[in-house]
């Protein structure tokens, strides 16, 4: 599969999760972070284990638990907390400096060099994402953008880290994301039930939201971005995290009625410009420590049950 194609696969998982913010707001329960982080990983992860037909092995049992609780265990409640508490485009856009992130924890565990031109397509990122956080600074509440903050810092270490050990032998995307959903569920589900009690009382919006985000928001959209992860270089994948913000900008715009100023627009074109950038100054040969972390043997083994993933009903 081209570079382009695999890019454009793996961009609809954040272009999805931008989504998340007005599908919270508009149509769950209201201060519910972490029943509905357990509700959006769950079902998702125990539906890709019944896919996949695959459990972890030996080292993988802990690896699996670290991966969940970073990319899903930890990430999911920050990440709605910080839905609950900032309008939808300002709690995205935090997230866009997930680059930053990632470049420094790749040099660290990846042993990737940065090149210059990649730390500055980050750090102008970062810039477009303080036009429009700092624009809006008192309307922002400090919690809800701590909490973005360290989503964004969970997940990019999960998505460094999920690079680094690869997958093993005969084991392909769809079962490592299956794994990771559903031990993250797990930890998010005893505390959920201490600290928010019992379920609420679901309407039928509620339910249709709860839907999607299992189904389409986090089993297909995770499945794209590990997938993504084992063909494309961590940094790569990182710099397709500003497409959250804007479609929730979008999204919240149109369909919100949610206002940007000129300046939070400025900053949003210097994201996407950023997001562009990344894939091109991103773009060259793997470092020989990602070559190690080849996939190509379990995706040969895992191409049967992607059909499956991917069939009639997906592509209508």
């Amino acid at each position: 599969m081209k570079r382009s194609t695999t890019v454009l696969l793996t961009a609809l998982a954040p272009v999805s999760w931008g989504t998340t913010y007005a599908v919270t707001t508009e149509f769950l329960p209201p201060d519910r972070p972490l029943f509905t982080g357990l509700l959006r990983a769950l079902p998702a992860g125990l539906l890709l284990l019944a896919l996949a037909r695959v459990l972890p092995r030996g080292i993988w049992w802990g690896r699996a638990a670290v991966l969940g609780a970073l990319n899903i265990g930890a990430f999911f409640p920050l990440l709605f907390l910080s839905a609950y508490r900032l309008p939808g485009g300002m709690a995205a856009v935090v997230g866009s400096v997930g680059p930053l992130f990632v470049i420094g924890l790749s040099a660290l565990l990846l042993g990737q060099r940065p090149a210059a031109r990649t730390v500055l397509t980050a750090v102008v990122a970062a810039f477009g994402v303080s036009l429009v956080v700092l624009k809006a600074a008192g309307a922002l509440d400090a919690l809800g953008v701590l909490a973005a903050l360290a989503s964004t810092a969970s997940m990019s270490a999960g998505t460094v880290l999920t690079q680094r050990w690869g997958r093993p032998d005969g084991v392909g995307p769809l079962a490592l994301t299956g794994w990771q959903l559903t031990a993250g569920g797990l930890l998010i589900a005893p505390v959920a039930f201490l600290v928010e009690g019992a379920p609420p009382a679901l309407d039928g919006a509620a339910i249709g939201g709860y839907l999607y985000l299992a189904l389409a928001n986090t089993a297909v959209a995770y499945w794209l971005w590990f997938r993504g992860i084992g063909r494309l270089t961590a940094t790569q994948v990182t710099f397709l995290g500003p497409l959250s913000p804007l479609t929730a900008a979008v999204v919240g715009w149109a369909a919100l009625g949610q206002a940007l100023t000129p300046v939070q627009l400025a900053g949003m074109a210097l994201a996407f410009g950023a997001t562009v950038a990344g894939q091109l100054v991103t773009g060259g040969r793997r470092s020989t420590v990602v070559k190690a972390l080849s996939f190509t043997s379990a995706e040969k083994n895992d191409r049967k049950v992607s059909r499956d993933l991917t069939g009639p009903a997906l592509r209508r």
